[in-house]
């Protein structure tokens, strides 16, 4: 019987020798890693937001993360590898208060998360409205002796714009990019953009704008 037990513990002996010999090297590798910490600001990601519904808020929210962990997977950590994510299904029209915790934050694993700045944000809802506005364009320039601008034209005349109800509402018009009329005499045209200032609010199907100055002597009669 121990003829039969050594047989089978030296049987491929060089073989498990060098396996444990691996795995001591491995555990020596690891149990020596030290540990680091990392900080980075990515992005708050908002997820499953109503169709019904726009974020009312001026500023998106950046979160400062701070990481420990092995030094040799915090080396080769990427911003990317790192997300912020935010699930806004059971969100209505107003305002509301979220927490950032480590359920919110995503790291790669072997990685803990020790702080988020900010634990908090503050975010506010408003329905989506979409409405259409005339467009007016921006004229500039320095005239001609006894000129001055008698009509200006739009084409196309209106866009439609989209956003938060209320801001949506605030708007009385599109305006365009400047065009510069000086030197003109008679009519000049300028292909431009239309835009909306407030960032939260889109034009809905972007398309370039054509304005056409018509000039005439400031001493002509409007007919």
């Amino acid at each position: 019987m121990p003829g039969a037990v050594q047989r089978t513990l030296f049987r491929n002996f060089g073989f498990k020798l060098v396996s444990l010999l691996l795995a001591i090297g491995l555990w020596m590798v690891v149990a020596r890693d030290p540990i680091a910490e990392v900080e980075m600001k990515v992005p708050i990601e908002f997820h499953n937001l109503p169709d019904n519904l726009e974020v009312d808020s001026a500023s998106f929210t950046e979160a400062q993360i701070r990481i420990r962990g092995p030094e040799r997977v915090i080396h080769r950590l990427q911003t990317a590898d790192v997300r912020a994510t935010i699930d806004l299904a059971s969100v209505h029209p107003g305002e509301r208060t979220f927490d950032l915790t480590g359920r919110q934050v995503h790291v790669p694993q072997d990685l803990e998360v020790v702080q988020i700045i900010p634990g908090q944000f503050h975010l506010s809802f408003d329905n989506r409205e979409t409405r259409t506005v005339e467009i007016r364009p921006r004229v500039t320039g320095t005239f001609a002796s006894g000129m001055r601008v008698a009509q200006v034209i739009a084409d196309p005349p209106t866009i439609m714009i989209t956003g938060p109800q209320r801001r949506v509402d605030a708007v009385e018009a599109a305006v365009t990019d400047p065009v510069d009329v000086s030197g003109a005499l008679t009519r000049a045209s300028f292909v431009t953009q239309a835009y909306v200032p407030d960032p939260l609010i889109q034009v809905v199907h972007p398309t370039p704008i054509r304005v056409t100055v018509i000039m005439e002597r400031s001493g002509d009669e409007t007919k």
